[in-house]
């Protein structure tokens, strides 16, 4: 990543924090809290992985509407747009029953919410890297991931508590969509940036974007982030599916345990993995700790598929592999901000995570399915056997682009 050609004023990272929450927050409702209930509502495994399915395949497409959000508006216009119509969909989740008639329109609205929810990250996605210097980087990933997995934990473990303390689910979804509101407030912090081409007219800003995108995927450097985040590497995939009531149940873990470690304690957790994760990047190529990171959760999973299937079991091992989750979000987050440069920042950002949403799609789709047939430990043993050989594809790939004539970054 390079200078920005305009320095701005830079805020403490903690505006990024609160301004990414609704992006974690929801996707947290719907993959922890609505997960876990599934299989109580009648829906097998396999459906209630769809749930958070239908989220991440908004967040798979997203690239397709990224240059949007690059060339026309403004990333604070879009930042209001986007978290105030999160609101309305967290609120209309919340609405709709949960069983199997209603499932089809509950996906549907879910994958509405997430598109339009797709566009806080990219508006924040664009102010992040336009205003972050290049020696910030670790800690503005971590930061960043802390508003994403500290969402996710608040949203997924916060709402299940809600969803079965408050007489009417709609309150719990009006609880969130306040609160994604408020986050708005954040956006002072940070200065007003134009659209990418701004005066230039539509068709020249998009030929920007593109000479932007085809400037970043000619180095090794940009080749090799996205390789490696195309891989089923670091996903945390398996929280999906160790969320939901049949599947900790194998354990013997119940609803307090799920709510503690699947939420709040698995977003203070995962911020803890954030920090940790930022420091690392600080110190070492980013793209080295997130494939470290990516090893070591395939490693903690299947050491909790090999332990005793005990509460303790459960609990420690979400723990760990949280904290996991947080180190190699914050790597990730790092890996991209060093590829892309300032320039068209949203759908630069926006391709890197389509990319990494696709194995975590797939692999959470997948490993639904091999608890309804292999059970919760083959299921862990299916992730983990992913992970390593995606480690060593990377390391193939890797090698074979430092033997290119392509510069460096």
């Amino acid at each position: 990543m390079t200078a920005t050609a305009h320095p701005h004023r830079v805020p403490h990272p903690v505006v990024y924090t609160i301004l990414y929450f609704p992006f974690g927050a929801l996707g947290g409702f719907v993959t922890v809290a609505l997960t876990f209930l599934g299989t109580r509502h009648g829906l097998s495994i396999t459906e209630s992985a769809f749930l958070g399915a239908a989220g991440l395949m908004m967040n798979w497409l997203k690239w397709i509407w990224a240059p949007l959000v690059d060339t026309t508006l403004t990333p604070k216009r879009w930042y209001y747009i986007s978290a105030l119509g999160s609101s309305v969909g967290v609120a209309a989740i919340a609405s709709i029953p949960l069983g199997p008639e209603t499932l089809p329109l509950l996906l549907a609205v879910i994958a509405a919410a997430n598109l339009v929810n797709s566009m806080v990250g990219m508006a924040v996605e664009a102010l992040m890297a336009q205003v972050t210097p290049v020696d910030q980087i670790g800690r503005v990933s971590a930061w960043f991931q802390a508003g994403n997995l500290g969402g996710a934990g608040i949203g997924g473990g916060v709402g299940l508590l809600l969803l079965n303390a408050l007489p009417e689910a709609w309150m719990t979804g009006l609880i969130f969509a306040v609160l994604f509101a408020a986050c708005c407030l954040a956006l002072r912090a940070l200065p007003d940036l134009p659209a990418e081409g701004h005066g230039q007219g539509p068709k020249a800003a998009i030929g920007q974007v593109f000479a932007n995108i085809r400037g970043m995927t000619r180095t090794q450097g940009g080749l090799a982030s996205a390789i490696l985040c195309f891989l089923p590497i670091g996903t945390g995939a398996a929280q999906g599916v160790l969320t939901q009531s049949a599947v900790a149940e194998k354990w013997g873990a119940g609803e307090h345990e799920v709510a503690l470690v699947q939420g709040v304690m698995a977003g203070l957790i995962n911020g803890a993995g954030c920090f940790m994760g930022g420091w690392l990047c600080m110190r070492f190529p980013p793209r080295a700790v997130y494939a470290a990171m990516g090893l070591s959760l395939a490693i903690v999973a299947g050491g909790m598929a090999a332990l005793p299937m005990t509460p303790a079991t459960y609990v420690g091992g979400n723990v760990v592999y949280s904290l996991g989750v947080g180190l190699s979000y914050a790597a990730f987050t790092a890996v991209v901000l060093d590829a892309i440069g300032p320039g068209s920042a949203a759908t630069k950002y926006t391709l890197y995570a389509t990319l990494s949403n696709f194995p975590i799609w797939w692999v959470g789709l997948l490993l639904g399915y091999v608890a309804d047939v292999k059970g919760a430990d083959g299921m862990l043993y299916t992730e983990a056997g992913l992970g390593i050989g995606g480690i060593a594809v990377f390391l193939v790939a890797a090698a074979g682009l430092r033997r290119t004539s392509l510069p460096p970054r």
